[in-house]
């Protein structure tokens, strides 16, 4: 267990001189490092100064803007800096961070105390107390439309102690829960706001961030202004953000070239090579946990059998997919290689192998093959990924079909309305890896369309990561936990995608991470 006093104490049980404690210092340290900023030479740092407006060329329109009930990663840039969180990450090392809550800890192996910071308060003036909390969490739990509910399936129940603490009481110990409080879970809601809504606030967000909702045009933008009132007196620097909803990636970069925006992010590789020409332009770039996968819908008669989806995985030629997307790292589980739970051996697990494919199709009954139907994205790098599996599976005698939308109403056609057999799309970064396998794998998880689980020992490898913060029998659990899903193939993944934001040249204090998801808390825009 750890517990966090301030924030330059962590006391995480790491021991220097061990060789696993090196091996996860070494791997923390090196996906630090690995998160480049990379302003163009005689770039100036500045003293960070307040004002301005931001204008962010984004790609997606939100799926929805209350955290518990959107069902997108790309959601999180935005939602960022509407709700501050319960704990907060190191950009660096993924470490958890006072947040809301200025430290924690365990009271036993099953009962977590939160100590909350004075004064903080949502856009609607009304204080962000521990009652607020249980709100929140019990929301989590209980609420029909609640999306977090595989994050919160530790949660027994919630106890006021005071104002400023609050306990939270597990069915289990759940050493990922201080770090699942960093992500949609921790995103705290005003409990007034909420009720005054009916419960539904996905277009009427009121949060404690450092930027407060105005307004959302569709497909167009979102326009947030400054928090005047931010419990942290020395934020924002920003006097508001506008994202302009800009689907084509090129686009939108296009834009922050001529100077019609301030900011884009999510870019590709091949971007890159635009923005390195641009001497208006700087960048930061970097990995990420951002995996490119074929999501599978267990419930169909083709996916439901094992030997076809291992036959999907032995069809792709993932050295010659990301040769051709130049998407960053090959991707064989959800982990990359740089973090401290990734397991060698399940990268041997899929070599490819178009025979073994052809094989195992045989035995599975599909002899001559069958008809696929996919579900992707309608953007033009996602369009270039599928024709990439078109092209592979049909080597195999799969005969493979897309229907595309943007990435909200895709999303919803595969894991909401069960369209498809296949989704192409991606799984963005969470803090902790375990938080990621309970999201596409729980039962009663959106991301599993089918509500299927038939991996062998998932469940118990999953509790296994969970149930012990010592980090040897952490990352033993996650070897276990990643072969067994490895095995039942319940995914496809391809590949990672790199971090890379460009900005103008005005623009100061863009920092990545290896979520891949943008923070606007320490920009600022210079004279």
């Amino acid at each position: 267990m750890y517990t966090i006093r301030n924030p330059r104490r962590i006391d995480i049980g790491i021991t220097r001189g061990d060789p696993i404690s090196r091996r996860l210092l070494l791997k923390l340290s090196a996906a630090g490092a690995a998160v480049l900023s990379l302003p163009k030479a005689g770039w100036s740092q500045e003293t960070p100064a307040k004002g301005g407006v931001l204008r962010v060329a984004a790609s997606n329109n939100p799926s929805s803007l209350d955290p518990q009930t959107g069902r997108s990663g790309f959601d999180h840039p935005i939602l960022f800096a509407l709700f501050d969180t319960l704990v907060e990450f190191d950009f660096e090392t993924l470490l958890p961070l006072p947040g809301i809550a200025r430290e924690w800890v365990n009271e036993t192996p099953v009962r977590l105390v939160l100590t909350l910071n004075e004064g903080v308060r949502f856009h609607d003036g009304t204080p962000c107390d521990a009652a607020a909390v249980k709100f929140n969490l019990d929301r989590a739990v209980g609420y029909e439309r609640s999306n977090v509910k595989s994050d919160s399936a530790s949660i027994e129940s919630v106890d006021v102690i005071d104002p400023l603490h609050v306990a939270i009481n597990l069915k289990h110990p759940d050493s990922a829960l201080i770090l699942v409080l960093s992500d949609r879970l921790g995103m705290m809601i005003s409990p007034s706001a909420t009720e005054a809504a009916g419960g539904a606030v996905d277009r009427t967000p009121v949060g404690t961030g450092a930027w407060k909702f105005a307004s959302w045009t569709d497909n167009s933008e979102i326009i947030l202004t400054r928090n005047e009132d931010y419990w942290r007196p020395e934020r924002p620097y920003l006097d508001g953000i506008e994202f302009k909803i800009i689907p084509e990636m090129n686009t939108g970069l296009r834009s922050v070239v001529a100077g019609e925006n301030d900011l884009a992010f999510g870019l590709t590789q091949q971007q890159l090579k635009v923005v390195e020409r641009a001497d208006t332009i700087g960048f930061i770039a970097g990995p990420t946990q951002i995996v490119n996968m074929l999501y599978f819908n267990l419930g169909r008669p083709t996916i439901g059998n094992v030997k076809v989806r291992q036959a999907l995985n032995y069809a792709v030629n993932r050295e010659a997919f990301n040769a051709v997307t130049q998407d960053g790292e090959i991707a064989y589980t959800l982990i990359p290689s740089s973090h401290w739970a990734y397991s060698p051996a399940v990268a041997e697990v899929y070599p490819y192998d178009p025979d073994k494919a052809r094989a195992l199709l045989a035995e599975a009954g599909y002899a001559d093959g069958f008809d696929l139907a996919g579900v992707g994205w309608n953007d033009q790098k996602a369009v270039q990924r599928q024709e990439i599996l078109i092209e592979q599976f049909g080597q195999v005698g799969i005969r493979t079909k897309f229907v595309t939308a943007s990435v909200a109403d895709s999303t919803n056609m595969f894991m909401a309305d069960k369209i498809g057999d296949v989704y192409l799309g991606a799984f963005t970064g969470r803090p902790d890896p375990s938080q990621g396998y309970h999201r596409l794998f729980d039962k009663d998880a959106f991301l599993n369309p089918a509500h299927a689980d038939p991996a062998v020992g998932r469940a118990e490898y999953q509790l296994e990561t969970q149930s012990t913060s010592d980090i040897t029998e952490r990352i033993a659990a996650f070897h276990k936990l990643e072969m067994s899903v490895a095995e039942a193939a319940l995914f496809c993944p391809l590949t990672f995608s790199a971090d890379i934001t460009a900005f103008a040249r005005r623009v100061k204090g863009v920092r990545g991470n290896l979520t891949g998801k943008l923070k606007f808390d320490s920009v600022f825009l210079s004279a």
